[in-house]
C-alpha cells in the first residue's frame, strides 16, 4: 500500500518497504536525487527478488509521478533479469504472463482512474448498498484495475491484476502516526480491506494482512486481527475514550458514529466479526440511559447511525445478541427516528 502523505511524512518509508522486497537500492546523482532504483545482486539478499503489488493512492498517484516512473522501471529491469525463476518471482510471473499474450506484463503500480479517487468501498458500505463481503471485493478489484508508470497513463490492465491478485500471500501497510489508526478512518478498510477481500476471491484462500508501525521503536509487522482488538479495547471501549467524546458534543457523537460504520466495513472486507465488541459499544452508546440522552440530544442522527449500525450488524450475522438487547435497541432506533422526523404522538 503506497498511500502519499504518509509517503510525504515518512520520506519514503513505504518505498523503503518495497525496495526491500524486490531486492533493490536507490542511486542518486551528486544532488542528492534519486535517479534509478537498482537491483541488488542476488547473492547480497537473504530472500528471493519478491513480486509486489503496488497499490497507489490517488495522492500518491498524483504527487510522485518520478517516484512510480523509477519504479517502473524497476520492475521491468526485474523482469528481464537473467535469473532463475526460483529466486525472481517478478521474472516467473512476467514471462507466464507475456506468454499468454499480455501487454506490459510487468506492470505492478494500479490505481484509480486518472483523475478519480477512492475504492468506493466505503461508499457502499455507508449506504449499507451491498450484500455480501465479495460484492466489496470486486468493488476495489474494479476501482484499482488501472495501471500507471512510464509507459501506461491509468491503461486498464484487468488481466495483470487479477494475476497479481492470485499470487498476493500478504498484503503490507506502513502506519506512521499515533493520531489515527485502522478504526479511525475509513480509507483503511475501503483501500487495505477492499485489496484482502479482492485478492481472497482471486486466490480462493485467506490472505494475511500486516502493518509496520513506524512510529514505534518495535517495527515487528503487526497482524490486522490483532491491531484491530487493541484498538477497539483503547479507543471506541475504552471508558475515558467514550466519556471524552460524549462530552465534546455534537462532533464526538459524530466520531463514535464513524466508527461503528468502520466496525461494519471490517466485518464486510475481512470478516472481522467479534461479539465482544458489539457487545461492548451496545452496552456502552446504546444502553446506558445517560450516554444514550447525551449523544442523542447531542447528535441525533449520529446516535440513529450508531443504533442502526448495531442492528445492521445482527441482520447480517455479524452479530448474535439476545432478544431483549436487540428489541431495546430497535425501539431506540424508532424513538430517534420519529425524532428526527418530527412526529409526534
Amino acid at each position: 500500500m503506497l498511500w502519499g502523505l504518509d509517503a510525504i511524512k515518512t520520506k519514503g518509508e513505504s518505498i523503503g518497504i518495497l525496495l526491500e522486497l524486490v531486492g533493490a537500492e536507490p542511486v542518486k546523482e551528486g544532488t542528492g536525487r534519486i535517479v534509478r532504483y537498482e537491483l541488488k545482486p542476488l547473492s547480497e539478499l537473504n530472500h528471493p527478488r519478491i513480486d509486489v503489488l503496488g497499490n497507489l493512492s490517488g495522492i500518491f498517484r498524483d504527487s510522485f509521478v518520478n517516484i512510480i516512473e523509477l519504479l517502473d522501471d524497476l520492475f521491468k529491469r526485474a523482469a528481464t533479469a537473467d535469473e532463475p525463476d526460483d529466486r525472481n518471482f517478478i521474472r516467473k510471473h512476467a514471462l507466464a504472463l507475456k506468454a499468454q499474450g499480455i501487454e506490459n506484463s510487468s506492470a505492478r503500480l494500479f490505481s484509480n482512474p486518472a483523475g478519480d479517487f477512492g475504492s468506493l468501498v466505503n461508499d457502499r458500505v455507508t449506504d449499507s448498498n451491498w450484500e455480501t463481503g465479495d460484492e466489496l471485493g470486486q468493488t476495489w478489484e474494479g476501482r484499482n484495475t488501472f495501471s500507471y508508470g512510464r509507459q501506461d497513463k491509468g491503461q486498464a490492465r484487468p488481466e495483470v491484476l487479477q494475476t497479481l491478485l492470485k499470487s498476493t500471500d500478504r498484503v503490507v501497510q506502513q502506519i506512521d502516526s499515533v493520531e489515527y489508526g485502522l478504526t479511525d478512518i475509513q480509507e483503511y478498510y475501503a483501500n487495505t480491506g477492499g485489496l484482502k477481500k479482492a485478492a481472497e476471491l482471486q486466490r480462493g484462500k485467506k490472505v494475511t494482512a500486516s502493518f509496520v508501525e513506524s512510529f514505534s521503536n518495535d517495527t515487528t509487522p503487526r497482524k490486522l486481527e490483532d491491531l484491530l482488538r487493541m484498538e477497539y479495547r483503547t479507543k471506541l471501549l475504552n471508558p475515558k475514550w467514550a466519556d471524552a467524546m460524549a462530552t465534546q458534543g455534537s462532533g464526538g457523537a459524530y466520531e463514535i458514529s464513524q466508527r461503528m460504520t468502520t466496525l461494519m466495513g471490517w466485518a464486510g472486507t475481512t470478516d472481522f466479526k467479534e461479539n465482544w465488541v458489539y457487545d461492548q459499544a451496545a452496552d456502552t452508546y446504546a444502553l446506558d440511559p445517560e450516554m444514550a440522552a447525551k449523544l442523542r440530544q447531542a447528535n441525533p442522527e449520529a446516535f440513529r447511525n450508531i443504533v442502526g449500525r448495531m442492528l445492521e450488524a445482527n441482520g447480517r450475522g455479524f452479530w448474535h445478541p439476545d432478544q431483549e438487547k436487540l428489541q431495546k435497541l430497535r425501539d431506540l432506533y424508532d424513538l430517534t427516528d420519529e425524532e428526527l422526523e418530527g412526529v409526534t404522538l
